[in-house]
């Protein structure tokens, strides 16, 4: 009896039924005499991506516990998540590479801030001046062609949301990012953090909820792409509220910015911003939750096949990664039903497949 699998479905994006195989953790469309089939019918899509999600945090912070890395990883890897970019992670998690129930991870390093402008004990707290370097720095750490700065963050001074670096300092740290053939990804909430942002030419903005008409056209104009996490979002109203008594203006802004936060995004996907899957995952939302980000982009108004190309193929692509192509590694899913018909239907997987293997 061979190894090799079969699978017989509507294959995405191309929406046509065919045949694929695998043989040796890779895709064929020659048939294979002798191999197991897994399904005979469905939809087949390409590995979902989480293009921002944190393996190595949690409810209360870091994560250091190999199990619990384990398990972060396991939970998306079931929910169909087969590629993550792990978007800033205290953890040394190289050691899940050899996990074969484990997504294919893309790190970022460690977040990079200004000293207690982020969450305590999770990011490299750097003075101004020493931006670039430690981008560069970081670089090496991660290995997955990102870094990641963090762009404002409360400033308990002003009890609000601030900007963390100089229009000239970003500047220099993304052309050392680039110059080194890396891409920068920047956590921003605010208005106010975006122009430099956007001017210093960085590569994603995460969450982005400042977005304003002027901003949006800005970042279209720029190629940046947006991953806003909207699940996360959705946390707002109550970090706003646990706020309010000691910094109200804070409090108020981001009651603001989650009212307006899936407009925001229908207008960037109008005006032609490409925009990705991320579920923040790893510490106000749990891990495995890829497919409510991709039904949140739905009933923010990108239309369905935007919406699971932002958590599929597109994501892929951008990522740099193959989709369902002959020798292609293995990484897809199947479902019983059509998600371009109904989105939902990505929170029940029937079968997924990870380097070439089913995953229980």
């Amino acid at each position: 009896m061979s190894d090799a699998l079969h699978v017989r479905g509507v294959l995405l994006p191309e929406g046509r039924e065919r045949d694929l195989w695998v043989v040796d953790g890779r895709i064929t469309f020659e048939a294979v005499p002798g191999a197991e089939t897994l399904a005979r019918r469905g939809w087949v899509v390409p590995g979902l991506v989480d293009a921002h999600c944190h393996i190595g945090l949690g409810p209360h912070g870091p994560v250091h516990e190999p199990d619990e890395l384990h398990a972060q990883g396991r939970t998306d890897a079931a929910a169909g998540a087969l590629l993550v970019r792990d978007a800033g992670s205290p953890a040394d998690t190289r050691f899940l590479d050899d996990e074969p129930d484990v997504p294919r991870i893309l790190r970022c390093g460690h977040h990079i801030a200004r000293p207690k402008r982020y969450s305590p004990q999770t990011a490299e707290e750097v003075d101004v001046g020493e931006l670039a370097g430690t981008v560069a720095a970081e670089a090496a750490r991660g290995g997955g062609g990102w870094v990641k700065i963090v762009g404002d963050w409360i400033d308990r001074a002003e009890g609000d949301l601030t900007p963390l670096w100089p229009g000239d300092v970003l500047k220099a740290a993304v052309e050392r990012a680039h110059g080194l053939g890396v891409r920068v990804a920047v956590h921003v909430f605010s208005e106010e953090a975006l122009p430099d942002l956007i001017a210093a030419g960085v590569d994603s903005v995460e969450h982005g909820t400042g977005l304003t008409e002027d901003l949006v056209a800005r970042l279209a104009a720029s190629g940046a792409a947006l991953v806003p996490t909207l699940i996360n979002i959705d946390n707002f109203p109550a970090i706003a509220e646990s706020a309010r008594a000691k910094f109200p203006v804070y409090a108020g802004r981001m009651d603001r910015l989650f009212g307006t936060a899936r407009a925001r995004v229908r207008a960037a996907y109008e005006a032609g911003v490409p925009i990705y899957v991320g579920t923040d995952a790893g510490g106000y939302v749990r891990h495995g939750r890829v497919a409510d980000e991709i039904i949140a982009l739905g009933e923010a108004g990108l239309p369905p096949e935007a919406a699971l190309a932002a958590g599929s193929w597109g994501a892929r692509r951008w990522l740099g990664h193959a989709n369902l192509e002959e020798g292609a590694p293995a990484d897809f899913v199947v479902y019983d039903g059509d998600p371009l018909a109904d989105l939902t239907v990505l929170r029940a997987p029937a079968r997924v497949v990870l380097r070439g293997r089913v995953l229980a």
